[in-house]
Formats: C-alpha cells, sequence, structure tokens
C-alpha cells in the first residue's frame, strides 16, 4: 500500500535529516570509540573513529571562531553607552553566539570535553594510535605522516624517532608523505621562507614571508576569537558564585583579556616547545626587507625596514638602512599599516616578548650575521644576507677580524675538598667536557636537604606538586636558594637548612669552576631545588621521559643534527650540574645522547652526593628516564662566565646572607626587611 505524505511533511522530515546529518558528533567520544578499537585490535575501526575525532575537533573549532566573529561584528560594544546598554550587547553576543555554534555543531554540553582529553588533542596523542593503526593495515604513507605529525610536538618520544627512521627506509615512502598534518600555516609558510631565503631563491622567499604575515594575523583573529567563549575561574566554586552583575561581567573580562594576552605567545611558539621565539612576527619583516634588497626593490625593503623599526623604535642597523633608501630613492616612505594597526592594540603584548633580546643588550633580531656581502665595500648601511639563526654582528665589527686559534677544552684540574671523588671523566662518558663524582656532599647534609625539599618545594616556585611541565605521569615541584632563605626567615623551615643549601651550591660551583680549568670566574646562572615524583596509577607502558632530551644553551634539531644557538634556548649558560639527594626510586636515570636524541651515550644512576657535571653546549645533549617509582631530588646548577648574566636571586641571595652573617646566631630573630632583602 503506498503511504502518501503532504508536501510540507516531506520538506520538514528533509530539513531535519539535512539538519542532524550537519551536526558534528562529539570527538571525545569518538576518540574514546578509537582507543577501544585499538585495544580490541580493530585497527579499521580505530582509523575511521580517530581521523572522525580529529575532524570533528577541527569542526568545532571552525564553528567557534566563525559564529563568534560574526556575532561580534552583530553586536559591537560602544564605548560611550551606559552600563545597562553594554550590558545588553554582552547577553545579545552571547545569546548570538550560542545560537548560532548550535546550529552548526548540536548542543554544545554534548561537545564540552574533560581537561585530559584537552590535553590529548593539544599534545597530539590521537597521531600515536594512528601511526600504530596505519602501520599494523599495511598503509606506510600515512603511518608516516601521523608519526611525523606526533614528532613535531613529541620530539623526546624515542620510539617514534626509531619509527620515523624506519619509514624512511621503506619502499614507496617518498619525502613529501612526511608532513605535518596539524601545522599551523603562519609557521609553515615561514618555515619555508626561511629555507628558501638560505638557499638564494628571494622571489620565492617573499611570496612565502608574505603569505606567512597574511596568515599570522588571521591566525591572530581567529585565536582571539576563541577567547570570546566561557572562561574558566580558577579558585572558584560556580555553584556558591554569588557576584553582581556587575562583578560576573568584569570578571569574565579579566579572563577573557588575559586568554587574548596569551594569543602572541601562542602564536610564536612551536610545537612541542614551551617558550615562544623571541622577536617572530618582526622577523619577517626582517628577512622581507633583505630579500627585496637583494632583487633591488627597494621601495619594498624601506618599507619593511621601516615596519621593522615599529616593533624596535630607533635599533641602529635598521635605522642605518632606512637612511640608505632614503638616500638611493630621494624620498621618505611609510611602515605598513596593518602591523602599525596591529602594533596599537597589541603593543603590551608584544612588548613582553621584544623585550627580552633588548634588555640583555643584544643587538639582534632573532638572530641574523650582518655581513658586507650583497653592497658596496665602502657602506656600512647596506642590508646583508642572513646566516641561518645566528646573531647579528655589526658589520664594522667584522672588517680585518683575526681569528685566534680556538683552544681545546680542558678538564682534570683538582677537586678543592679532600671527600670528593672522582667518578668517570669525559672519556669514560663517551663524550667531552663532562665529569661525574661521588660524595660531594654527606649522607647527613642529603637528608636534611631532601627534608628541606619536603617542605619547601610545594609552595616554591608555583608549580605546587601539579603535573610536571614534561610529562603528564610525574608531579613537579622546585624552589630556588632564595626562597628557602625567605621561609627560614619566617621560621618555615630550619634557617640553618636553608644556609645549607646555599653553602652546597656554592660547593658545586667551585669544583666545576676547577675541574673544568676554566680561567674566569664562574657565575650561577640559576640554581633550582628540584623534586620529580611518580604518579600512581600512571606508570603503566610508559615511552616517555621525565625529562626529555635537550641541550641548556641551544635549541636540540635532531633530525637536522644541529643545535641551534637562539632564544628561547638560554644562549648565554657555559656549564650545568647536577647534584642528588637520593637513590630511593626505580628509574630516573640521567643520560647523554648524540646529537640525535635517540643514540644513548653515557647513562648515570642518581645516588645520595653523587653530581654529574658538563658543558652546556650541543656537544651534550641530555635528558632524564621516566620516573616510574617514588620521588627523585636534586639541586639543578646552570652556571656562565659572563657576568652580566649572573642570577639576580643569587645576588640577593648573597645579600641576605651576608646581613645573616653579621648576627652572632643564625637562629636568632634578625632585624632585616624581609621586602628588602628577599
Amino acid at each position: 500500500m503506498d503511504v502518501h505524505f503532504p508536501r510540507s511533511l516531506l520538506a520538514l522530515l528533509a530539513a531535519l535529516l539535512s539538519f542532524s546529518a550537519a551536526l558534528l558528533e562529539p570527538y571525545d567520544l569518538l576518540y574514546d570509540g578509537a582507543v577501544r578499537a585499538f585495544y580490541d585490535g580493530d585497527y579499521k575501526a580505530v582509523v575511521r573513529h580517530m581521523e572522525g575525532a580529529l575532524s570533528s575537533h577541527a569542526g568545532v573549532r571552525r564553528a567557534k571562531v566563525r559564529c563568534r566573529l560574526r556575532c561580534q561584528d552583530k553586536h559591537q560594544f560602544d564605548a560611550g553607552a551606559s552600563d545597562l546598554l553594554f550590558f545588553d550587547a554582552v547577553l545579545r553576543r552571547s545569546a548570538c553566539m550560542n545560537t548560532c555554534i548550535e546550529e552548526k555543531i548540536g548542543t554544545q554540553s554534548v561537545h564540552r570535553v574533560s581537561e585530559d582529553v584537552v590535553q590529548d588533542f593539544h599534545r597530539r596523542i590521537p597521531y600515536n594510535y594512528l601511526q600504530l593503526a596505519y602501520q599494523k593495515l599495511k598503509q606506510p604513507e600515512q603511518a608516516a605522516a601521523a608519526a611525523h605529525t606526533y614528532f613535531q610536538a613529541n620530539p623526546e618520544h624515542v620510539e617514534m624517532g626509531q619509527n620515523l627512521e624506519q619509514y624512511k627506509d621503506l619502499q614507496g615512502v617518498r619525502e613529501d608523505h612526511f608532513v605535518d598534518r596539524e601545522a599551523r600555516p603562519h609557521q609553515r609558510s615561514f618555515t619555508a621562507g626561511v629555507r628558501l631565503y638560505d638557499r638564494g631563491d628571494y622571489e620565492g622567499a617573499i611570496v612565502m614571508f608574505e603569505d606567512a604575515l597574511v596568515e599570522y594575523y588571521n591566525a591572530d583573529v581567529e585565536c582571539r576569537a576563541l577567547c570570546q567563549g566561557p572562561q574558566r575561574f580558577e579558585g572558584h566554586d560556580h555553584l556558591h558564585y554569588r557576584y553582581s552583575l556587575h562583578e560576573l561581567i568584569s570578571d569574565h573580562f579579566t579572563q577573557m583579556l588575559h586568554c587574548e594576552h596569551e594569543c602572541v605567545r601562542d602564536l610564536a611558539t612551536r610545537p612541542g616547545r614551551l617558550s615562544p621565539m623571541e622577536n617572530y612576527l618582526p622577523l619577517h619583516y626582517d628577512y622581507l626587507q633583505f630579500a627585496y634588497f637583494q632583487l633591488e626593490r627597494l621601495e619594498e625593503a624601506l618599507q619593511c625596514t621601516l615596519t621593522y623599526l615599529l616593533f624596535h623604535e630607533g635599533e641602529e642597523f635598521m635605522t642605518d638602512n632606512v637612511e640608505f633608501y632614503r638616500e638611493v630613492l630621494g624620498h621618505n616612505g611609510r611602515p605598513r599599516e596593518k602591523a602599525a594597526w596591529y602594533l596599537r592594540r597589541h603593543k603590551q603584548e608584544l612588548e613582553l616578548l621584544l623585550i627580552g633580546s633588548e634588555t640583555m643588550g643584544i643587538e639582534f633580531t632573532e638572530g641574523h650575521y650582518w655581513s658586507s656581502t650583497g653592497g658596496r665595500e665602502d657602506s656600512n648601511r647596506i642590508p646583508s644576507g642572513t646566516d641561518g639563526w645566528m646573531e647579528y654582528v655589526p658589520i664594522s665589527e667584522k672588517k680585518d677580524v683575526t681569528v685566534a686559534p680556538v683552544q681545546p677544552p680542558q678538564e682534570g684540574g683538582p677537586l678543592i675538598y679532600h671527600s670528593v671523588q672522582l667518578v668517570q671523566n669525559s672519556v669514560a662518558l663517551n663524550g667531552t667536557q663532562r665529569v661525574l663524582l661521588d660524595d660531594v656532599i654527606s649522607e647527613e647534609e642529603c637528608s636534611e636537604l631532601k627534608q628541606l625539599a619536603h617542605s619547601v618545594t610545594i609552595a616554591g616556585d608555583g608549580y605546587r606538586g601539579k603535573m610536571s611541565p614534561h610529562t603528564p605521569n610525574e608531579r613537579f615541584e622546585g624552589a630556588t636558594v632564595l626562597k628557602t632563605l625567605q621561609y627560614g626567615y619566617e621560621g618555615r623551615v630550619p634557617l640553618r637548612s636553608a644556609r645549607l643549601l646555599y653553602d652546597v651550591s656554592e660547593r658545586a660551583r667551585r669544583i666545576i669552576e676547577s675541574y673544568f680549568l676554566l680561567n674566569s670566574t664562574l657565575h650561577f646562572s640559576y640554581t633550582h631545588l628540584v623534586c620529580r615524583t611518580a604518579i600512581t596509577g600512571q606508570q603503566d607502558h610508559r615511552n616517555d621521559l621525565s625529562h626529555p632530551i635537550h641541550a641548556d644553551n641551544c635549541l636540540l634539531d635532531p633530525e637536522a643534527n644541529e643545535c641551534w644557538k637562539e632564544p628561547p634556548a638560554y644562549t648565554y649558560r657555559d656549564y650545568s650540574a647536577l647534584l642528588y639527594l637520593n637513590g630511593d626510586f626505580e628509574g630516573g636515570e640521567f643520560i647523554f645522547t648524540e646529537m640525535d636524541a635517540k643514540t644513548v651515550t653515557a647513562s648515570v644512576k642518581p645516588k645520595c652526593g653523587r653530581m654529574v657535571g658538563f658543558s652546556s653546549g650541543g656537544e651534550n645533549p641530555h635528558g632524564v628516564k621516566a620516573i616510574t617509582v617514588g620521588q627523585r631530588c636534586a639541586v639543578a646548577l646552570w652556571f656562565t662566565l659572563d657576568p652580566l648574566f649572573r642570577e639576580l636571586e643569587r645576588l640577593q641571595a648573597d645579600e641576605v646572607v651576608q646581613a645573616l652573617d653579621s648576627q652572632s646566631h643564625w637562629d636568632q630573630g634578625l632585624n632585616i626587611n624581609p621586602k628588602d632583602e628577599l
């Protein structure tokens, strides 16, 4: 029997079906289904669910960005409006966003996911599962792409690095299969521009850098749009939130502005890095200026130079370049309006990233050599080519320079303290500028410092025993020498224990300075009493490290077999040391590796009084194996030969100790102002 539906009903059904088809399935449910399928060995289902989860995750993000931008334009805030009109605009904008987003993805509450899932997607964990699933399904091209994507954000993952090497040797797998599926367009274009520039392809480099700028500004708009939604209020119980409408909206916008404030940092941070590239945005105009100059397009070169000076007003070399261009062209130019507008709106945020290079007295733009190539030999004002990620060297300083032969590093000096025992030197540790020592401190001193760590580190540096910044499977806490002295003064820890940490760190400094036969004083760069603790129930099948393989004064690039001495690395650090307080834990071995970050050259098992010391450069990549049971405590020390980079807190601690020494007894009350001295 035929059933006839009214046309209106058919249209309604079609609309409902179309609407439901457009709704996104929650990505946390798809992710959970993929993980379950993985452990069931159903790899086709893993791929289906995980690719769906990644697609849904991206779809939710796109919907939020589009809707928030649309509603932001539709309901703008009038600076001169009354409070009621302002609140009206806030609420209308919020309602607009909710309606728009739910039309695209369905009920928003269905798409709220746990913080653990958010972190998994941020750390690209889905690509680890995908790589293994594609491998089992014998699809090496897709497996290579998934592995490469995961490895970009997790360069410390030794096993994935080994998998990538195997994929490179497989027949049918080409270099173009190793793509980063999560690459940010602006960073991808910027990196491509740098490579083209270094090869001398200035036309190609200009195209990529110009694309990178467009993509950067678009990414900034999207990042800020994502800050428009609901915010987390740390320390507030939402069920007992009893503030007025004014306070509620004020709190919301405070959190929103903080979120937007982080966009500049976020866009300049590469996958797997904790710190942003300094000077990232201005560097685009720096490269463009050079590239346009090489092609004799001086109008554009002048414009980019003036734009760069918006970010670094008065920088000598760029100012000289402007004068040169003006003389040649016979007229002045104007900086790019987009950059000027952006800087006006976000000046404070950018200054926080740019200030580091200026306050340190370093004349650079994320580092290039300024050489005399590419211009008249008689002028110091002509821009030149760049030489990778290096620091600026003024042209005038490069003329007629005689380079003295580099002296080979030395070691084997006296250990100063009679109890200290040499265990292994550089030869035994299969490297250069390495040493392993025992009995640097006694069992009693270890015990006292470990007790100090228990008392002071949880509140010491802001981690408060939260997840380690290096792995989600460990807790991390630490404190500086100055913080422990402050706690001692306040009576929260024994003052003599705080003094012991101060004295022990000085002992370590003197030993390193003497053993490596340094001709100048070694200064403290940073000192940290730190403990790492395995989180019970999170140790099964661990394949990460407690601290990823890295070098202390340069950015390790295992694929290029290089270590780039550039910010955000602490390029001024020269020597490092780790003084261990205990060995009653499982795992946690300190390891040296080759530059590839996976070939282990030496391994050190911590124990009380043992200290490993080494030079801080790319010759000594190192890391810490996973701590699977117990707690590992140590005094971590970094040193510099440059007095300009002495640790400020250490200088303050020196003054505090001098004040304490002027007292007859350390345990008595002190007439010092902690705000002034500490």
